[in-house]
């Protein structure tokens, strides 16, 4: 399989050996942030802190989903922790 369906990476080095770790976590994670974003429209910190999981687990997950269809961009932006405007994405 490749990418979205597992991991993906621009690197060869730390990037392809972070892509690595989550192969076999990412699949789950990935159903998980999923099925929060099918209850209620989130950014990805707002996801990240509901599954209490870390924003660097959850942000390439949203990008595997967004690729795969399963997700949109509402539209809307709320702050994130770092105070920048973040986009909401809801489940389609």
């Amino acid at each position: 399989m490749n990418y979205p369906e597992t991991p993906g990476y621009k690197k060869r080095g730390t990037s392809k050996a972070a892509a690595n770790s989550m192969r076999e976590k990412s699949p789950t994670l990935r159903d998980r942030v999923l099925g929060h974003l099918m209850f209620v429209p989130d950014t990805a910190d707002g996801c990240a802190f509901v599954l209490n999981e870390t924003i660097m687990s959850v942000r390439p997950r949203l990008s595997e989903l967004l690729k795969l269809g399963k997700i949109a961009d509402t539209g809307k932006t709320e702050p994130n922790a770092s105070g920048r405007m973040a986009t909401v994405w809801r489940a389609v």
